[in-house]
């Protein structure tokens, strides 16, 4: 392997590290909405 290569791989694991965090707080904050909501609509009056 030549040294572009390896850089280019570390930055594609990098950007791929960042997608899934991305995704992690994406579902973790659709998750967070809908339980307020089903919070919300279950102690209406």
């Amino acid at each position: 392997m030549t040294d572009p290569e390896k850089r280019r791989l570390a930055l594609e694991t990098k950007r791929e590290r960042y997608v899934w965090y991305y995704l992690g707080y994406f579902l973790f904050g659709i998750h967070l909405v809908a339980f307020v909501m089903i919070y919300a609509v279950s102690h209406t009056k």
